[in-house]
């Protein structure tokens, strides 16, 4: 193993001098940066230290049960004026005649009876032609 050459004491404190004062400079300069980000530095913020006679703020009052219900019932009566200007008139019930109803009566009747007993075809007589000899089977 090599052996360390000895570095004068004299070098090393201008070193480190001249290495704290870098970083003052760099800090100085973080710090600005975050000024301009709008964040804050390290650690929690310094407040005015308080000897106890300075109470925290009282709690401001809330609404009242009558306010509340008065608030309520204005907002449900804009609800239903809302609702009762987007409902769709309803259209009158469509009404079938005695005749329209009989005729798909009929005609369900008579699908029903094609279903359950259906029709033969009527045989078809196709007439022949007459085989010519050429065709005739040898």
């Amino acid at each position: 193993m090599a052996k360390q050459p000895q570095i004068d004491h004299g070098i090393l404190s201008a070193a480190l001098s001249g290495l704290e004062f870098e970083k003052s400079r760099l800090d100085a300069t973080i710090a600005e940066i975050k000024a301009e980000l709008g964040q804050p530095g390290p650690g929690r913020p310094q407040q005015a230290p308080t000897d106890g006679a300075e109470k925290a703020a009282p709690k401001r009052g809330g609404m009242s049960a009558a306010g509340k219900r008065r608030i309520a019932a204005a907002q449900r009566k804009r609800w239903a004026a809302l609702k009762a200007a987007q409902a769709e008139p309803t259209k009158p019930k469509r009404k079938m005649s005695a005749a329209g109803r009989a005729r798909i009566i009929a005609a369900t009747k008579k699908r029903g009876l094609l279903i359950t007993r259906p029709r033969q075809k009527p045989r078809i007589a196709v007439p022949r032609r007459p085989l010519q000899i050429a065709e005739l089977p040898r």
